[in-house]
């Protein structure tokens, strides 16, 4: 019998990341409320962050909802970005660092295997790197899987990808 499977990821497009940056610095540098805010963004790929910038806090907020905004014009998942503390920086300014959510981490692939488990359907799920497995015998049994799963909030965001059938 032949087996059909699916990957369960947490990737998000770089490229869209970038894109989105680079209109929301266009609109930062053009509205009144931030000029002279020395606000910016910026995107390290190696490390998967983005780095926020601006004078005062109130300032880096409004950096941060034009770049929610401009993200989700993008179809970049806001799920996908962890924030984390705003920290001073030189000249009475600020900075957060926010990072990119590449691939699920062990303990929630752990969570999604565990959900697919306690389900009873009749799929099998496995852990790959990054990624869940996930492979059964019935193709209406994967859609079930995937539908589950797109119904728990696992505190990620997560693609479906690799469908495939044997």
């Amino acid at each position: 019998m032949p087996e059909n499977t699916f990957d369960v990821v947490s990737k998000i497009d770089l490229n869209e990341v970038s894109n989105a940056i680079q209109q929301a610095t266009k609109e930062i540098q053009t509205r009144y409320d931030l000029k002279d805010s020395k606000s910016s963004i910026e995107l390290n790929e190696k490390e998967n962050k983005i780095l926020l910038a601006s004078s005062d806090e109130y300032k880096l907020k409004s950096v941060t909802e034009i770049l929610g905004q401009k993200l989700v014009k993008r179809g970049v998942p806001l799920k996908g970005l962890q924030y984390g503390t705003i920290t001073p920086a030189s000249h009475s300014s600020v900075r957060q660092e926010v990072t990119l959510q590449q691939g699920i981490s062990t303990e929630k692939a752990k969570d999604v295997v565990r959900t697919i488990k306690d389900s009873k359907l009749k799929v099998q799920a496995s852990i790959q790197g990054d990624s869940v497995r996930v492979s059964g015998k019935d193709r209406d049994v994967l859609q079930q899987a995937i539908a589950l799963l797109k119904a728990k909030d696992f505190g990620i965001d997560m693609q479906f990808t690799n469908y495939r059938s044997n």
